[in-house]
């Protein structure tokens, strides 16, 4: 081989490894939830003119799969959705743990179609009892959940959310339910929105970090602080970009840890009912709420964009 052949063969494997090192563009995959009033290709047909690549289904009760008819339903969609040249990285699941119902079908059948990451969680603390004692209590139920997606080849990702008595709304307990798992089994979606409420300041800056090699996925969205009518302070959702949340500190994190999604994008503000996932009887015409789904997912587009992650 000749000096320059050797030279050649060094500046390849350097691009590869620097290609190897960089973080993935990122896809957005809209939330279903805030599209339950839409099926099939209309469905599709939406989330394609949002501007997005991907789609994070419901298969819970009321969505837009129900568990007991995963089996027959999903298939087919993930099938229409495909063809619509959408992407599938994930699902929202109804799973609390394995004994839940319907777990092993919605695992099986998103292993048939190469879905690896669902949404998992709903652990909460219970008043009178020590934080301490839950934690051993719960690690078990989180053993036989990773025992399970082992068995399907899945990866289940617990979605943090604020609030008393959500275990994994501070991540410092979630991130110590959690040692010892293998996170290609059980992992963490982690929510900005809910992690800035519960640590505005700096909290979510060292919860964000405490994830570590068991974050597997991000959800977005954005609030603000209000009072309500009784002058209570309370969490007020908002579009992308004019809330609480520092997105462009937040994306460079995102893009140093090296993330490679999926990133899910929720929509929680008012939205005539959508926000809350309403089938029937929205209260703003459609065509408002994607104008308004559509300037969140573009304002979420170009902060990855300036992030070098889009």
């Amino acid at each position: 081989m000749t000096r320059r052949d050797l030279l050649t063969s060094a500046a390849l494997a350097g691009a590869a490894a620097l290609r190897a090192q960089s973080p993935s563009k990122l896809k957005i995959a809209i939330f279903s939830k805030h599209l339950q009033f839409l099926q099939g290709a209309a469905l599709a047909q939406a989330v394609n003119d949002l501007g997005a690549g991907a789609i994070d289904l419901t298969v819970r009760e009321g969505g837009h799969v129900e568990p007991a008819r995963v089996k027959q339903d999903l298939p087919p969609l993930i099938k229409l959705l495909h063809a619509a040249g959408l992407e599938t990285p994930m699902v929202t699941a109804g799973i609390i743990d394995a004994t839940t119902p319907f777990a092993a079908d919605i695992l099986a059948t998103l292993s048939e179609l190469g879905i690896k990451y669902y949404r998992w969680g709903g652990f909460k603390w219970e008043k009178n009892k020590p934080i301490q004692q839950q934690i051993n209590e719960l690690r078990p139920r989180v053993a036989a959940l990773a025992a399970l997606n082992a068995k399907y080849q899945t990866t289940a990702m617990y979605h943090t959310h604020s609030g008393v008595g959500q275990v994994g709304a501070s991540i410092w307990d979630l991130h110590e339910i959690l040692q010892g798992q293998d996170p290609n089994l059980v992992s963490v979606n982690y929510d900005i929105g809910h992690a800035t409420i519960e640590g505005g300041l700096g909290g979510w800056i060292e919860s964000f970090r405490i994830t570590g090699q068991h974050l597997k996925g991000i959800a977005v969205k954005d609030f603000i602080w209000e009072k309500n009518p009784k002058g209570v302070w309370h969490e007020a959702w908002q579009p992308i970009g004019t809330g609480m949340v520092k997105f462009p500190q937040f994306f460079d994190m995102v893009r140093a840890a090296n993330f490679r999604g999926p990133l899910q994008l929720h929509f929680e503000y008012s939205l005539g009912g959508a926000e809350n996932g309403k089938v029937k009887d929205l209260t703003m015409p459609q065509t408002d709420i994607l104008a308004a789904m559509k300037r969140d997912t573009t304002a979420l587009q170009n902060f990855l964009v300036a992030a070098k992650l889009a």
